[in-house]
């Protein structure tokens, strides 16, 4: 099994990379070796990604899911072996650091192409600048799933209370 971990500094504020990393439909637009991803249910989604001409299919498990903070996720059944999870944490100059920390176990073409030294870690740090350049150059999400998962069960979206308004009287 290969290790891997990168970070990257994003100048938009913690919720913006959060929420448009929680758009993975829109992944093949900024990310080269992610070709397709569909939503199948809530906590898990199916992936088509590739490398010139080599191509593997998977689904993934979202098993633990928490808004502004991380989302971690394991592969099912066919396809590469792997699981990871993805933080956000902000910096002090208002941005957000995005680490992501992938455990890879390599399997047929693909695993050979994973297990060349630092290959993978490479293929993340420049999925990751593309990330960063899509979503400071959008400078705001393309939407937001702000549900929370635990132990790969949805949980619903708790409704934000309501926000008191104190009544604004003329001064005078």
């Amino acid at each position: 099994m290969h290790s891997v971990e990168e970070t990257i500094e994003v100048a938009v504020p913690v919720r913006t990379a959060y929420d448009q990393w929680t758009q993975f439909k829109s992944f093949p637009r900024f990310m080269a070796t992610v070709k397709r991803v569909e939503q199948v249910r809530p906590a898990v989604t199916a992936w088509v990604i590739g490398y010139g001409p080599v191509r593997r299919e998977f689904e993934a498990e979202i098993v633990e899911q928490e808004p502004d903070s991380h989302l971690a996720w394991r592969s099912l059944e066919r396809g590469p072996s792997h699981r990871g999870e993805v933080s956000f944490r902000p910096t002090a100059a208002g941005g957000t650091a995005v680490t992501v920390r992938m455990d890879l176990q390599p399997r047929g073409l693909a695993g050979v192409l994973t297990s060349v030294p630092r290959m993978a870690g490479r293929v993340v740090r420049l999925e990751l600048g593309h990330f960063k350049e899509f979503i400071e150059g959008l400078g705001e999400a393309g939407g937001a799933w702000r549900g929370t998962i635990r132990n790969g069960h949805v949980r619903p979206v708790e409704p934000q209370p309501p926000r008191s308004r104190v009544p604004c009287w003329p001064v005078g």
